[in-house]
């Protein structure tokens, strides 16, 4: 595993799109008709009292738009937002949260050198703005550019010592620099304040588990994947499969790895598909003992399942979701079918191409998707014939 794959967990990939430079105001527009010639006739006894107008209030306006542009940004309009602040900036050139609000749109939006520009310009007008320091200092991590990063986020942490995403980012920008104690040590004083904050989690056992101390980093792994973190899983999975900082528990490294993967966590998926195929005998120098260690462990992951349920009996080799279909929990039913189906239940492998054919009654269509996609995957592992 290389230090790149802590960078990519780290920094956000922008998108490509380029923001207009400028919106034209609109022409102005006459709304009175040409005056007409003077005509004779008598003067008029009293002047006409003069129509009361509403005079421009530039500064009104650039609030009115930074406010609209930080709300297009907090719903993922960056290029909309962008216009907006544009706008605010165009009325009041030194409206400093507007210039901030502008480059994180830019970041938002892959145009790291405009992101900079503006995000110095509001620190040249005024240094002491921390929020476009740490604006500036997150795109500088996205160029790569380590040391002035570091140098910008220690700025704001001897201003604001308690800022924690910058202590976070911080962090990440000393392990790129090879500082792996200090990278350690930061993600520990993140979650010294913040404990629920699993990203700092993950990434604390990452740096931990790049170093070579598994006996460390697995525990935090698991309490990242406790709580949910889907990379925490995979990782955790290959913690017991392995036995890396822990006893090798193989049907825990099955449990892990399927929650991972209904999270879209793709090398967890794969990880369960080469022990599949190792269960069958047909993993590359599979011996007879690893092919029944990994029989075992799809067996002591299927018979775990039973556990979420202690309403329902088992009876022999039933799955679990037949026994759901039978009092008409369908949903769960489909969903623990899945399941076991993909830790080789040869009755739910049978029993969802059933349901796939013929639905269930009015609860649950022929041809439902989700049973399709387990038919696709199984089909491309040659566990099922290819659904119809």
């Amino acid at each position: 595993m290389s230090r790149a794959y802590l960078l990519v967990a780290l920094l956000l990939a922008g998108c490509a799109t380029a923001v207009p430079a400028s919106v034209p105001a609109p022409s102005p527009r006459a709304d009175a008709p040409p005056s007409a010639p003077p005509t004779p006739g008598p003067a008029p006894s009293a002047p006409s009292a003069p129509t009361a107008t509403t005079p421009a209030d530039p500064a009104a306006d650039a609030r009115a738009q930074l406010e609209r542009g930080r709300q297009l940004l907090a719903r993922g309009e960056p290029a909309t937002a962008a216009v907006a602040l544009r706008q605010a900036l165009r009325l009041q050139p030194e409206l400093i949260p507007a210039r901030t609000s502008l480059g994180q749109a830019l970041y938002a939006l892959g145009d790291l050198d405009g992101a900079v520009e503006e995000l110095g310009g509001a620190l040249r007008r005024q240094p002491d703005a921390i929020d476009a320091r740490l604006a500036l200092a997150t795109v500088l991590v996205a160029r790569q550019e380590w040391p002035a990063a570091r140098q910008e986020l220690e700025r704001v942490l001897a201003a604001e010592p308690d800022r924690i995403d910058a202590r976070y980012t911080l962090a990440g920008v000393r392990y790129a620099q090879g500082d792996v104690a200090g990278a350690i040590d930061g993600y520990r004083r993140v979650l010294a304040v913040e404990p629920e904050q699993h990203d700092a989690r993950f990434n604390l056992a990452l740096v931990l588990k790049l170093a070579r101390r598994d006996a460390e980093a697995t525990p935090q792994f698991v309490t990242a994947a406790q709580a949910g973190h889907a990379r925490a899983q995979y990782f955790a999975g290959t913690a017991y499969a392995d036995g890396l900082g822990v006893e090798r528990n193989l049907a825990t490294a099955v449990a892990w790895w399927f929650r991972a993967a209904e999270q879209g966590v793709a090398p967890a998926a794969d990880a369960l598909a080469q022990l599949r195929q190792t269960a069958l005998g047909r993993g590359r120098a599979s011996s007879a003992a690893t092919r029944q260690a990994a029989e075992q462990a799809f067996r002591d992951y299927r018979a775990a399942l039973w556990r979420d349920f202690p309403d329902l009996t088992a009876s022999g080799e039933e799955p679990v979701g037949a026994a759901l279909l039978r009092q008409g929990r369908v949903p769960e039913a489909v969903t623990m079918l899945i399941r076991e189906a993909s830790a080789l239940s040869q009755p739910a492998a049978q029993l969802l191409e059933t349901i796939y054919e013929q639905g269930v009654d009015t609860r649950l269509p022929a041809h439902d998707a989700r049973i399709l996609a387990y038919l696709k995957v199984a089909a491309s592992e040659g566990l099922r014939p290819p659904p119809r």
